[in-house]
């Protein structure tokens, strides 16, 4: 490292430019504020992820005005749940969400994001690694320094955004806890050639064994992706997305194959004291193996894998002027590991607060996790008593082919599809909604000392 020490000044720092850091730092832009949008990586960079997006992310990406730019022309209708003998197809409900969703590969729909940040003002930063965070006595954020290009640079900013992901590195210097006690997500991801990659629906497989035979408190997974190519020039990549002139054209590196891609994964429900044992990326050679006739699949290509906190169970979320978000604040649902469309919600949500009260947004150390305990605490508390409940060894083997064969199914998953895709509105009334809302409401009062995004504690100044 150099021994030049480089200071510079802005409004709001979004520290973390995924799909939370990104959408914060185009609201934060829009609303007339200075914005550095730092990220460690250089982008287009890869994430570990299922790519899907519901139709309530397709709904914000629509409220942000960014559809156009970082969609690409596949849409899909809906889930095809299968399991215990039987299979059930759900159609996305005709929500106030819409009733379409989509799916983008994170190289693709991240890159496109940050250029829309940019495009609104923002400033980008990449290869920018957060090293140091300095505050003062309350516990207010002065300057964050950061290693780029092999110097120093320290912003001090009025107000942080930490939308660094699930490990967030600068929220554990901010005195982030994750509680492990709380069901948590182990998955692994991977890309695979299919002739299905068009199709019109996304596909959960619930019974989920392993090489043994054992079943898994998890789900397998598979996302075609229409056209959208995985891997490759970015550029080009970006163009085939939107439909250029290259559109037709291979992904350079794809191997000439006329197939398309698909996502497919697998991710298993664990805890500390029932921890899923299991490696994720041998279940998901697996899982490709019992796929691989029915999808005329290729060999597993990209594989990645990574933990994830969930359902908020996280503590030292917020400050006097800093706050997580997404990811990095375990907006995670903990039925189906979706995050991408919490990730758009709690970026609007914190350049909202901070935009308010005159303009100064006042101190978020509360303020930030009653938000957010106000939106997601009843229903996330009980989607992860629901998903706990999964991690007992014979919980599924016993509910599931209730759930997913005879009469009832019809009836039972498309209320359970609906609640893993963040469909359910406090605006709704119907009986599904109702028993939902009610449900959540007993649960919280049950967990109260259940740990649920509680204030950080005050750090002296460093």
């Amino acid at each position: 490292m150099t021994g030049v020490v480089e200071q510079v000044h802005t409004d709001v720092l979004v520290v973390g430019a995924g799909p939370a850091g990104s959408a914060a730092a185009i609201h934060a832009a829009r609303a007339g504020r200075g914005v550095i949008l730092a990220d460690a990586a250089r982008f287009p960079r890869d994430k570990t992820c299922g790519d899907g997006l519901t139709p309530r992310a397709m709904h914000q990406l629509r409220r942000l005005g960014v559809a156009g730019e970082v969609l690409g022309a596949y849409r899909n209708r809906g889930l095809k749940l299968h399991g215990f003998g039987d299979s059930v197809t759900v159609p996305w409900p005709d929500s106030r969400f819409g009733a379409e969703g989509s799916a983008v590969p994170r190289t693709l729909f991240d890159a496109a994001l940050v250029r829309a940040a940019a495009d609104a003002g923002a400033e980008l930063w990449g290869g920018a690694r957060a090293s140091a965070v300095e505050r003062d006595a309350a516990g207010a954020v002065r300057e964050v320094a950061f290693v780029r290009d092999g110097a120093e640079r320290r912003v001090r900013c009025r107000h942080l955004i930490v939308a660094d992901g699930v490990r967030s590195e600068l929220g554990r210097r901010l005195g982030r806890k994750w509680h492990r006690g709380e069901v948590y997500g182990i998955a692994a991801r991977s890309y695979c050639r299919s002739p299905r990659a068009r199709e019109e629906w996304i596909h959960s497989h619930l019974e989920l064994r392993d090489a043994d035979g054992v079943v898994q408190p998890g789900y397998g997974w598979i996302f075609p992706l229409g056209d959208a190519p995985v891997g490759g020039d970015p550029d080009a990549a970006a163009a085939r997305l939107r439909g250029g002139a290259d559109a037709g054209a291979d992904a350079p590196g794809a191997g000439g194959s006329a197939a398309g891609w698909v996502n497919l994964g697998c991710g298993a429900l664990s805890t500390a004291a029932r921890p899923a044992k299991v490696n994720t990326k041998k279940l998901l050679s697996h899982y490709a193996a019992a796929r691989r006739e029915a999808w005329t699949l290729g060999e597993e290509q990209h594989v990645t894998s990574a933990m994830l906190p969930m359902g908020g169970a996280v503590s030292g979320v917020a400050g006097p002027n800093w706050a997580l978000i997404g990811d990095a604040a375990a907006c995670v649902n903990p039925l189906n590991g979706e995050g991408i469309d919490y990730a758009l919600e709690t970026a609007e949500q914190v350049v909202a607060l901070i935009c308010a009260a005159g303009g100064d947004g006042g101190d978020l150390t509360a303020a930030w996790p009653a938000l957010l305990n106000e939106h997601y605490g009843e229903a996330f508390l009980l989607a992860r008593t629901l998903a706990r409940a999964l991690t007992h060894p014979r919980f599924l083997p016993a509910v599931g082919p209730l759930g997913l064969r005879g009469p009832a199914a019809r009836v039972i998953m498309p209320a359970a599809a609906r609640l893993m895709g963040n469909l359910v509105t406090d605006e709704d009334r119907d009986l599904v909604a109702r028993v939902w809302r009610a449900a959540g409401a007993v649960t919280k009062a049950a967990r109260a000392g259940s740990p649920l995004w509680a204030p950080a504690e005050v750090a002296p100044a460093s």
